[in-house]
């Protein structure tokens, strides 16, 4: 480009990737931190219920019109027994959570989490223990949930109170088991042969269940792709979908995701600068390609007429605000871990990553953003106190409330730039969105440059435009973050209207910006 000030975006609307699935706007709770103590469960609380749930979190949460979340981890879960969290929580007993060095109290568990779904108007993904578990505890499990009959596991759970089935219909076998990290992790053909199986086993006991697979826990590990092929090779027909996990962060070189990363460095890392951490999205993107392309090449070698579809069930951006947390308590219950605030920059980051999700959603069906609450979180809360949206929030309110759709294919001509790690980076990402019973074009765009873009949109071919709105969200201060008592240091506003001449409008995108264009149509 001639002009680093200028981008060209032109919009078709035969230019179509594919339909958004409603489980793409999806989240995470797991037994890590304060998620679930503290966060979404504190019976002591003055907002909380009769059962204990946190109400202010959950009225804020139920704006971002959540349709999945995944439970119970996550690493969590490779040392879980789901029995112990059901029945009189009088008897559940207290246990060692050696995933994240806690104590597990059990006062928290399926049978809640459920309830505390219904509530929020979300779906159940349910991951199954596939480190310390074995076959009979998962179809024990899937008994409990989703079977109405006579026998021990379905009479159980009447005796716990649920009449009728909880119905969950998408399952994870097992987490990360490709990880060093992880509890009782497996070889590819150990963990290929076990979830196959496994899966044999649940669907002969409920045909209707979708599974997950567990693909390379990060894109960074050695075995990457080559333990998805071998995995795949195993349950390419008995799974409906393979898992991915991408967590970005500003770490030179990158961490891997392993335990001690969620712990307080002895060492505050070197950390990249913001052009380079901006680009690292870069590699979500090729990410999904890469097990695109692994998943295509098991179909070919198998002959099947079967297409895999990805399960992006694992994706956020790591604060470097978590290299300044106070030292971290073991062995307690809902001890905060990476309990830190996300920055302006970070938002830019997350709406980056989802953005690129979305722009694959012919092959991506399901994404659960990593965690809902606290950890990561979109959303933190005070123990005394109330509750706060993050920064990384509102991409994900934005992308939620418009970005279902028909997922169209961008024609974006962008001045680009060079930075540390790579060359010729785009300073403008964007995704653009139709809604066609509405006919409404949402246009979504994060501005990585230092100064204002003027983006020329030519939509001639959607007709005559009668009304249009843009939200963008940008703070002078790239680390600024929100907080207990300061809810809006980083808050969306909408902006001047922008005038649509002959289906041509142009947009400015402020300097280190997210943005929401939005433009109606009359009914054709």
């Amino acid at each position: 480009m001639k002009n680093n000030n200028i981008a060209t975006l032109i919009i078709e609307k035969e230019y179509c990737i594919g339909m958004t699935d409603e489980r793409l706007f999806g989240s995470f709770v797991e037994h890590m931190g304060s998620t679930v103590y503290g966060g979404i469960f504190q019976p002591d609380h003055s907002s909380s219920n009769m059962f204990g749930f946190r109400q202010d979190t959950l009225n804020i949460l139920k704006e971002l019109h959540l349709s999945v979340i995944r439970y119970p981890g996550g690493n969590f879960v490779s040392g879980f027994d789901w029995k112990d969290s059901i029945g009189p929580k009088d008897t559940r007993p207290r246990r060692l959570d050696l995933a994240w060095k806690a104590i597990e109290s059990n006062q928290f568990g399926l049978d809640e989490f459920m309830q505390w779904l219904d509530l929020l108007g979300s779906n159940a993904i349910q991951t199954i223990n596939l480190g310390t578990g074995d076959m009979r505890s998962a179809i024990e499990l899937l008994e409990y949930c989703n079977m109405d009959t006579t026998t021990e596991y379905a009479q159980l759970r009447k005796q716990n109170g649920r009449n009728k089935p909880y119905g969950i219909k998408t399952w994870c076998l097992g987490n990360e088991m490709d990880g060093p990290w992880q509890i009782a992790g497996k070889s590819a053909n150990e963990y290929g042969r076990l979830a196959l199986e496994t899966g044999k086993i649940m669907k002969m006991l409920d045909p209707s269940i979708e599974l997950i697979i567990s693909g390379s826990s990060t894109s960074r590990m050695d075995t990457f792709p080559e333990w998805d092929k071998d995995i795949l090779m195993h349950c390419y027909e008995i799974a409906d979908y393979i898992s991915l996990h991408h967590y970005v962060d500003r770490t030179c070189p990158p961490q891997e995701i392993s335990e001690e990363s969620f712990f307080r460095s002895i060492e505050k890392p070197v950390l990249l600068d913001t052009p380079t951490y901006l680009a690292r999205t870069l590699n979500v993107e090729q990410q999904i390609k890469d097990i695109i392309a692994t998943c295509d090449y098991v179909k070919a070698v198998k002959r099947s007429s079967k297409t895999m579809y990805l399960c992006f069930d694992e994706w956020n951006t790591l604060s470097s605000n978590k290299y300044n947390q106070p030292e971290r308590k073991p062995w307690e219950i809902g001890e905060p871990i990476d309990y830190v605030p996300h920055t302006m920059e970070d938002a830019l980051v997350a709406a980056s990553i989802m953005m690129a999700i979305l722009r694959h959603a012919d092959r991506v069906k399901i994404a659960c953003q990593s965690l809902l609450v606290n950890t990561g979180g979109l959303v933190f809360t005070s123990p005394d106190g109330g509750v706060t949206r993050n920064t990384i929030f509102y991409p994900f309110l934005h992308l939620s409330r418009y970005g279902r759709g028909i997922v169209l294919k961008n024609i974006l001509m962008s001045p680009v730039y060079d930075c540390e790690e790579k060359e010729g980076v785009p300073y403008i990402d964007s995704l653009t969105v139709f809604d066609e019973e509405n006919q409404i074009l949402s246009i979504f765009a994060v501005n990585r440059a230092v100064n204002t873009i003027q983006m020329l949109v030519d939509a001639r071919d959607f007709g005559s435009a009668t009304e249009m709105e843009q939200i963008s969200m940008r703070n002078d201060d790239l680390h600024a973050c929100n907080a207990i008592g300061k809810p809006e240091t980083v808050f969306p506003s909408k902006i001047r209207q922008v005038p649509i001449e002959n289906g041509k409008l142009e947009v400015e995108l402020g300097s280190y910006s997210w943005n929401v264009i939005r433009v109606k149509y009359g009914k054709q």
